[in-house]
């Protein structure tokens, strides 16, 4: 088909997206917001040694990352997730100055460290947190402020789990029912005799790698096939999602193990948007941003035929992600309004099959599992999250009744590297909380 070089030159150009408002009072948010001090994109035009192109290999590493996360919309195509035309919901503030200063000791060390010196140790662009549905944290820093929008990587399988779950409480999806009756052109892929709930769990058994370090893995060739770019003549590969999905091998037995493999999310996505008749930008917009009064609009990354990407293409405001963790904590409820069934949180919120999910190995993780594309940690305050490479999270606390979400621009793609900071500072503020 094409030889990796030709994979590794075309598919870097896209492939760690695969991978991937209200009026406030002076001093209402926290804010350092250290954009304008970025060499990144800065003047008309930006001198040459600070440009940052959607060609380049590196745009999305190094220092480049932490402008990149925040203007995925301008390096590529992509769709419009509407919030409608309605007010925003406004959130009730009550700054609490004491959580910056709360102590906890991160994993496999003895040094105690504060909030606020996990917030830069993580290299966190957005930051907040929500007490009984009040903010009582913001703060902003890198690329980001409260305008802005950011990339929330896998949170977004999360999101598209959510949809698939409402559909399944609502009776319009047949979790037991096979992908290839939903969508026939899968019939001879690995997904064709899958279930919908293999899918959402994760128990897919692909012929499909996602090690990027192996120049022949296959995510090389989803990152190429799913790119909104122009491929070099010669080019004889797929070229879209839907393409794609339909060449993957099985290996296997599905049902067997949780093997994370972001391929489940867009073939998720295709069975949604062949129920409903609607993409997933559109149904979420419908479903969740206009009645829920998100405060911005949010985008969607797309490939060559404008088709979303379910497994890692959205970027939305950090109060709106926000809205959907408070939105969980409620059960579906959101300002007064049941907005989802109840049914789909209490699904996703139990979590899944932790012999399941011990196979996959996850050190920071030893009592979790996964379920509907959603993280559970199975600890004493029953904590599940949305979570995304370079340290993305909705991270809700159904005992502490809080919600955090983050936006983040880690140099390390994997969530181990912020896990040790991160969990144990998320625990510490939920315990400051239930005092």
């Amino acid at each position: 088909m094409f030889n990796s070089n030709h994979k590794m030159s075309s598919a870097l150009r896209w492939l760690p997206s695969v991978c991937l408002g209200i009026a406030l009072s002076s001093g209402a948010v926290a804010q350092e917001t250290s954009a304008s001090k970025q060499p990144w994109m800065q003047g008309f035009p930006p001198d040459n040694e600070h440009i940052i192109r959607n060609t380049d290999s590196d745009f999305f590493t190094g220092e480049k990352l932490r402008w990149t996360v925040c203007n995925l919309g301008t390096l590529f195509p992509n769709k419009i997730l509407h919030r409608g035309l309605n007010p925003a919901h406004h959130f009730e503030y009550n700054l609490d100055p004491s959580i910056a200063e709360i102590s906890f000791t991160p994993l496999n060390s003895q040094q105690p460290m504060s909030w606020d010196e996990a917030f830069s140790a993580n290299y966190t662009d957005g930051l907040i947190v929500l007490h009984q549905g009040k903010i009582v944290y913001e703060r902003y820093a890198g690329c980001l402020n409260e305008l802005g929008i950011h990339a929330s990587m896998s949170v977004t399988k999360s999101l598209i789990g959510l949809l698939a779950e409402t559909l399944i409480a609502e009776g319009l999806l047949d979790e037991t029912a096979l992908a290839a009756q939903i969508v026939p052109e899968l019939t001879n892929s690995a997904f064709g005799n899958a279930t919908v709930r293999h899918i959402l769990n994760m128990t897919t058994s692909l012929k499909y790698s996602e090690d990027y370090s192996d120049p022949n893995a296959d995510v090389w060739q989803y990152g190429a096939a799913t790119s909104p770019l122009p491929m070099p003549a010669d080019y004889q590969g797929p070229r879209s999602y839907f393409e794609y999905l339909q060449s993957v091998k099985k290996e296997g037995e599905h049902g067997q193990a949780f093997a994370y493999k972001t391929i489940n999310t867009d073939a998720l996505g295709w069975i949604i948007s062949r129920s409903t008749g609607q993409s997933i930008s559109d149904l979420l917009s419908e479903r969740l941003w206009q009645p829920m009064g998100a405060e911005q609009s949010a985008i969607f990354t797309v490939d060559s035929i404008g088709t979303p990407f379910a497994g890692g293409g959205l970027s939305a405001g950090l109060r709106d992600l926000a809205r959907i963790g408070q939105l969980m904590l409620n059960e579906g409820q959101f300002n007064g309004k049941q907005l989802i069934p109840a049914q789909a949180v209490r699904s996703i919120s139990v979590g899944g099959d932790p012999q399941l999910f011990a196979k996959a190995g996850y050190s920071t993780l030893p009592n979790g599992s996964y379920k509907s594309m959603w993280w559970s940690y199975h600890n004493a305050n029953g904590a599940y999250a949305a979570r995304g490479i370079h340290g993305q999270t909705i991270y809700i606390d159904p005992s502490a009744k809080m919600v955090i979400v983050r936006f983040a621009s880690h140099p390390q793609a994997a969530n181990t590297h912020n896990d040790p900071t991160s969990l144990p500072a998320y625990q510490a503020v939920a315990d400051y909380l239930s005092q």
